[in-house]
């Protein structure tokens, strides 16, 4: 089937006059207020028009015969996508959320609501009934015996062959996008698709799902910037949640010992590929679990989700060949930064003076007051993050960039934390919970000494967490996957962008 002559695009590809456009159609919107209802909402679909192309699918098996034989009578909605009006028949293509399907109209068929036809302009809605049958060129069709319009569009899609080539306007106007893109729309049911299938696995496992605050007291969970907003009626400052870690932890003190959150975090930093300021995580937390065991848990979710929601571990992503099958490679800071710098000695790693000079080397601004474990973060960021292609946790941080995370019995300037890196991205987060209150106390004083210094996404002190704390937290692990970046994985997308609905942007100027 091709598209009908239409005016809607010019011979070099130019956008032709909308305003034009969209005058012609808001005339015939008029005439239809003229005759009645213009808006109906009467119409009651019955079929899907993807589960009508999965049933009869077999073309061998379900030829024009079989189907006029079994006279399946049909009733679908759809927005027009193609059109052809050969005087006394022509041809449409209707999409629904599931899929496409011609339509066959027939002037001796439908009598006066062929000229309903006629009048269709592309991206209209309408309704369609009639019986299945198959054309000469082999394409399930609806053979149809009624049409009636149900939503007049008032503005023009993109033509089919250019789409939507400006890419910022994808964003804005998602919703035409989702019309004319289907590689859009795929994106964002497979999103639907990984966190639906992360819920089963979770739920599985005796997890529970939980809700917390998305406004808090005090902005914690994360050293992180973030958005403030005011309480009118309590003439309150609060804070739009960073991450939901310190109230879930809340929860296992009070003796919910699996507990797990889909939770949106918003955080006032930059915008980029990877980065936007409201964002989605998986934050859970499972009690005598050690950050080894939340290692094998975050395998194993990231493994059986895209078994599942694609049928392969082997993945795509901005060129590279990507398998979460095997198990990861788990791989300590320390040793990773050293690989990757032959210039710096085991030795040097904790010498504050030299790390600072290594930093000064590799063109590291390095902040006054920071210690040697930040300035190895900063290294490692700089020289090895990159470079992490396949799936690799990255184990063994400094205290001091983890004020959350239990020091680890080995080191006490270490801590039994992991990151997991896919593609040079950090996909996850956890460790083995601090859960020793008088040590939470220290490093929140040391985190406030850090914002006092003009560190503003160090924490805060939260007197009422260390309380919890001293009520008893057992031994815990804690995980946070990304959820944006685990979909941009899963759908080889390559901007964030991509795998949001509506990201933010910067409003439009002008009219």
């Amino acid at each position: 089937m091709t598209d009908q002559p239409t005016p809607q695009t010019h011979t070099d590809g130019t956008a032709p006059d909308e305003n034009r456009l969209i005058a012609e159609r808001r005339a015939k919107l008029t005439a239809l207020r003229g005759q009645g209802i213009a808006f109906p909402n009467d119409f009651r679909r019955a079929d899907f028009v993807g589960d009508l192309q999965d049933a009869y699918a077999d073309a061998e098996q379900w030829t024009a015969e079989a189907l006029d034989g079994k006279r399946h009578r049909v009733a679908v909605a759809g927005r027009v996508l193609l059109k052809r009006d050969m005087g006394k028949a022509g041809f449409a293509q209707i999409q629904d959320e599931s899929g496409r399907l011609q339509l066959w109209l027939k002037k001796d068929l439908l009598g006066d609501a062929y000229e309903v036809f006629k009048e269709l302009d592309l991206g209209d809605i309408v309704s369609a009934e009639g019986e299945l049958t198959r054309t000469r060129t082999g394409e399930l069709s609806l053979k149809a015996e009624s049409l009636r319009l149900l939503t007049k569009a008032l503005r023009p899609l993109p033509d089919k062959f250019h789409g939507m080539a400006d890419v910022e306007q994808r964003y804005r106007q998602r919703y035409v996008d989702l019309i004319v893109t289907p590689e859009a729309r795929d994106v964002f049911v497979k999103r639907s698709k990984i966190i639906r299938a992360m819920r089963a696995w979770l739920d599985a496992r005796r997890f529970l799902e939980v809700e917390t605050p998305m406004m808090h007291y005090i902005p914690g969970g994360a050293a992180a910037k973030p958005f403030v907003t005011h309480h009118n009626a309590l003439d309150l400052e609060l804070y739009l949640r960073v991450a939901p870690e310190l109230y879930l932890k809340r929860l296992v003190v009070g003796g919910l010992e699996r507990v797990y959150e889909i939770n949106r975090n918003f955080r006032n930093e930059g915008v980029s590929t990877r980065h936007n300021p409201e964002f989605t995580m998986l934050e859970l937390y499972e009690a005598y679990a050690t950050y080894t065991e939340i290692m094998d848990l975050t395998e194993g979710v990231i493994r059986d989700v895209a078994q599942s929601v694609l049928g392969t571990t082997k993945l795509h992503w901005e060129g590279h060949d990507i398998d979460v099958g095997p198990a990861f490679r788990r791989w300590s800071m320390t040793d990773a930064v050293l690989e990757h710098n032959p210039e710096i000695a085991r030795e040097d790693l904790r010498d504050v003076a030299k790390m600072r000079a290594h930093c000064a080397r590799l063109g590291i601004q390095a902040k006054p007051g920071n210690g040697w474990g930040k300035l190895l973060l900063d290294i490692f960021e700089k020289t090895v993050e990159h470079t992490l292609v396949q799936p690799t946790f990255i184990v063994d941080h400094p205290v001091e960039v983890s004020p959350l995370a239990r020091a680890s019995d080995r080191d006490p300037e270490l801590t039994d934390r992991f990151e997991l890196f896919i593609n040079g991205k950090e996909l996850a987060n956890g460790f083995s919970e601090l859960n020793d209150p008088e040590d939470q106390a220290e490093r929140f004083r040391a985190q406030v000494e850090a914002k006092e210094g003009g560190d503003d996404e160090a924490m805060h002190f939260d007197a009422d967490y260390i309380r919890a704390l001293e009520v008893g937290l057992p031994p815990t692990g804690g995980l946070g996957i990304g959820i944006d970046r685990l979909v941009m994985l899963m759908t080889g997308s390559t901007s964030i962008r991509d795998v949001l609905l509506f990201p933010y942007m910067r409003p439009e100027t002008g009219g």
